[in-house]
């Protein structure tokens, strides 16, 4: 069945959930408060770097499947579904989570629904606000009980997120008796067979978050195995490719390096600490405020390698680095690793030189103070050290002979551990990882 819904937020997970709806043959409103951004994409203009997302947002606003607007009136009008996709980032006084998006929209929503609709979240939040929020939908509706609320949370992958949309590997519904179940199988039935875990708000909103610090925790638990290797002379490579051959263990997340960053992971893990301080189940995460420290020291040791590299200070010398987004295949630089770790060079009087194939405008706005190349060849133009801090496809691909003509010295931190150590040491480069001799 033809569905007519509204995703309310155009920030990530709000563009690529409406474009990925109207490619299964929906109609789709999307809605933000920022009227440039809403024009920008309504003349097909993403304001993101998502792979095949630009494609998909312009095949259905040319088809008329998708729009955007900034009226919530017109948008109760429209819709008989509306997505809640909004931000919820960690706030400035603390750990917890900053709700105030998620809250406002609701509060503009809300008052127009006057018939029966379903209003779905997909943001990640503390648990509870499911509850809180569909007690909020009845006393301002017009429409009250028949406002109905469910929790659906996404699992998107920045760099993969329209496959993780159109080919999830699962559905999280968390509802009440009612219609919601029927209605939201029937919208993401053109998916396929997909595993379909349904169940309360509580635990719809746990699975998100949990799942998030798993993923953390299996990060900095190499990472934390890579200090060990760096001290005991061990490689923190190949130990975790030994283990990934454990199936009760897996390989995926167990690539040791400069460690995790972006908008989801660390602001999540410290929301959910901040969630069961609440709680009065504060101890039970108490291992996630290690997972944290971890992640942030390895940050700080990629700085100390090339501190070493240079004769122990960097005041004066030029340092490259490669990557600013937090990951490859992305432009975002929420707590880019990459970035803390260029500007911790700079503070020390390093003349850093920072490139990065998608994310140099953002890392411009965000630290105005750092160089920026055009090239990674630039950037490394007359460096005494080179680090390698995001592990995008061109930068593993490069070669370091030729690499070696622009430097001023052959010396290289492989933050991401990419870099074929025994290729770059025969090319002359003096080689550091994080987690091997």
């Amino acid at each position: 069945m033809r569905h007519r819904l509204t995703v309310i937020g155009s920030g990530y997970l709000g563009i690529t959930h409406a474009a990925c709806m109207a490619e299964l043959g929906h109609e789709v409103l999307g809605l933000d408060i920022d009227e440039d951004r809403v024009r920008s994409l309504n003349q097909g203009e993403l304001p993101i770097h998502e792979q095949g997302l630009g494609e998909l947002l312009r095949r259905n606003l040319a088809a008329g499947r998708l729009r955007f607007g900034t009226d919530p009136k017109e948008a109760a009008a429209f819709g008989d579904l509306h997505f809640l996709c909004l931000g919820t980032p960690q706030r400035k006084d603390s750990g917890a989570a900053d709700l105030s998006q998620l809250d406002a929209a609701v509060a503009a929503l809300a008052p127009h629904l006057d018939r029966p609709c379903l209003v779905v979240g997909k943001s990640t939040v503390p648990v509870g606000t499911a509850e809180r929020l569909a007690a909020r939908l009845t006393e301002l509706a017009p429409a009250g009980e028949a406002a109905e609320l469910a929790w659906n949370p996404e699992f998107l992958r920045e760099g993969h997120a329209v496959e993780d949309t159109l080919s999830p590997d699962r559905i999280v519904l968390g509802v009440r008796p009612g219609r919601a179940e029927g209605l939201l199988r029937d919208l993401y039935g053109p998916l396929g067979d997909i595993p379909t875990v349904v169940t309360d708000y509580a635990t719809a909103e746990l699975v998100k978050t949990a799942a998030n610090a798993f993923l953390a925790t299996k990060i900095s638990y190499i990472n934390a195995i890579a200090e060990v290797c760096e001290a005991a002379g061990a490689d923190v490579v190949r130990l975790a490719e030994a283990l990934g051959h454990d199936e009760r263990i897996g390989r995926r997340f167990l690539a040791a390096g400069l460690g995790f960053g972006g908008g989801c992971l660390p602001k999540d893990i410290r929301a959910f600490v901040a969630r069961a301080e609440e709680l009065g189940t504060g101890e039970s995460l108490e291992f996630l405020r290690q997972v944290d420290a971890i992640n942030l020291r390895r940050r700080t040791r990629a700085v100390d390698h090339a501190r070493e590299l240079v004769a122990g200070s960097f005041a004066g010398r030029k340092v490259a680095v490669l990557g600013a987004a937090f990951k490859p295949e992305s432009d975002d630089i929420r707590d880019s690793p990459a970035l803390d770790v260029a500007a911790a060079i700079a503070r020390e009087g390093g003349q850093v030189s920072v490139y990065d194939p998608a994310a140099l405008d953002n890392a411009r706005k965000a630290f105005p103070d750092l160089a920026y190349a055009a090239s990674a060849a630039e950037a490394a133009r007359g460096a005494e050290v080179v680090l390698l801090l995001t592990e995008w496809r061109e930068f593993v691909e490069l070669d370091p002979a030729a690499l070696g003509q622009e430097v001023a010295v052959r010396a290289v931190v492989d933050g991401r551990n990419v870099l074929d150590p025994a290729a770059w040491r025969a090319a002359g480069w003096t080689y550091r990882s994080l987690g091997r001799r």
